[in-house]
């Protein structure tokens, strides 16, 4: 099935709202126990960017699990990151998180400033995907730790439907709208493998943990 681009930013107040109130724990948790998986030996303290944040629950999340980590979010939504600062998590992580409004690519961000780079659910929203490799590469510090996780394009609007069904049942009627245009917007294994070896970034491994996502992890090599 043809790709189906979606808008760049999910950030209405209704949109925003429904996030607030939904329930993201099964992939989110996937993406937490995941990197924990992939990175057994990742260094007791650092710096990590959550690069497409959203309402910020996967850097609490990391922040929580990682404690001796400060968590930058990275969000390029304003209404997203309303949520995010108003997380009620935030006042016994002792400023280890902070949130900050970033549209990539951002140059004001400092070259290989980061420890560690994680991104959920934001490929698939890009106009233009390598935006995402080259901030990657131009954030990550030499054997940085990366994860990015997002949704897999299913073969057929059929098929797209049902993962709707499947994982969306009861939610309110924008989130099963936007998880379905973001099923057909969402790109396949085949053409993330091409995005990183156009990127210089093909050292990373791509795995299929559900049947709804596919994760790109490994350590940042500088030197392409």
């Amino acid at each position: 099935m043809k790709r189906r681009p979606e808008p760049e930013l999910m950030d209405s107040e209704a949109q925003t709202a429904a996030y607030a109130d939904a329930d993201f724990e099964e992939a989110n948790s996937l993406f937490t126990e995941k990197f924990h998986e992939y990175f057994r030996d990742l260094q007791q303290s650092g710096n990590m960017a959550d690069l497409g944040c959203g309402p910020g629950d996967i850097s609490i999340r990391m922040a929580c699990r990682y404690p001796g980590w400060k968590v930058t979010g990275l969000d390029a939504g304003s209404n997203m990151l309303k949520l995010a600062q108003q997380r009620p998590e935030l006042e016994q992580l002792e400023s280890r998180v902070i949130f900050r409004h970033s549209y990539l690519p951002d140059p004001s961000l400092p070259a290989a400033s980061f420890d560690a780079l994680i991104s959920n659910s934001l490929l698939h929203h890009l106009p233009q995907p390598q935006v995402l490799w080259e901030s990657i590469i131009h954030l990550a510090k030499p054997g940085a730790a990366i994860q990015v996780m997002d949704l897999m394009r299913p073969n057929g609007e059929d098929e797209a439907q049902r993962l709707v069904d499947d994982y969306a049942v009861g939610a309110p009627d924008i989130l099963r709208e936007d998880f379905y245009n973001s099923l057909l917007a969402a790109y396949t294994p085949r053409e993330v493998s091409e995005q990183l070896l156009a990127a210089g970034l093909d050292r990373l491994k791509i795995e299929i943990p559900s049947d709804r996502h596919w994760i790109v992890h490994g350590k940042y090599e500088s030197g392409r």
